[in-house]
C-alpha cells in the first residue's frame, strides 16, 4: 500500500529549504535542495509512523 502526504516546502532564511507534513504532526525536514528536503521529510514520516505502529502493538 502506498500513501500520499502533503509536503509544504519553503525556502529557509539561512539558505536551503525546510518542509513539513500537515497530516503527520512532528514530521519535518530540511536540506540544501528541494529533492534532499523531500527525502528527509519522507524519512521523518516513516520514522514517526513506525514509532506509532510500535506503540499500538505494545
Amino acid at each position: 500500500m502506498k500513501a500520499e502526504f502533503t509536503a509544504i516546502i519553503e525556502p529557509a532564511p539561512e539558505g536551503g529549504f525546510w518542509a513539513i507534513c500537515p497530516e503527520v504532526p512532528g514530521a519535518n525536514g530540511q536540506g540544501e535542495t528541494i529533492e534532499e528536503t523531500k527525502g528527509h521529510l519522507q524519512q521523518a514520516i516513516e520514522w514517526i509512523l513506525e514509532d506509532r505502529k510500535a506503540d499500538i502493538l505494545r
